[in-house]
């Protein structure tokens, strides 16, 4: 697992998090991953300057509630950016395609009619090795990768919005 090629890379040096408000909704399921998830997110939140106070951390059961939550947080108008984070690793039944593709859809969906950024950052991985391996440490982290993407969304909305 590696940013090289990636944007993430490209851009680490111009982005600023501080004063900003985000909500890091993540799932409980496969908690040893998503924790390592969340505190990927909330270090590339402090490398760019972030308090860890302004990210509000939000858990729910697994990734099928990820998008309803996600939904209310953006509707709540607290939070600059929202960073979905989850992990569903592929079973012996299609429980594993159900899961994903609601929090996808779902996700999108919320992302789509929402005032700020909704970022998705759920592993779906076949197997637990595949989601070790990018829940790491350092910028591999794919929950590091979301922050970081969250912070340009950020700008590009108030880019957008003129309020740069």
């Amino acid at each position: 697992m590696s940013t090289t090629g990636s944007y993430i890379d490209a851009l680490r040096g111009g982005l600023d998090a501080s004063g900003l408000r985000v909500a890091i909704v993540a799932s409980r399921f496969n908690a040893d991953i998503t924790d390592s998830l969340v505190e990927g997110a909330r270090a590339a939140l402090r490398e760019h300057g972030g308090q860890d106070e302004d990210a509000a951390v939000i858990r729910v059961p697994g990734a099928w509630e990820l998008p309803q939550t996600a939904a209310r947080a953006a509707e709540s108008g607290r939070f600059d950016a929202i960073i979905a984070l989850g992990c569903v690793i592929r079973g012996e039944t299609p429980h594993f395609h159900y899961v994903c593709e609601e929090a996808s859809l779902g996700l999108g969906a919320v992302a789509r009619s929402a005032d700020v950024p909704v970022l998705f950052g759920v592993l779906t991985t076949d197997d637990r090795a595949q989601a070790l391996a990018r829940a790491g440490r350092g910028r591999d982290n794919k929950g590091y990768e979301a922050a970081i993407a969250a912070l340009e969304m950020i700008g590009v909305y108030r880019s957008l919005r003129g309020t740069s």
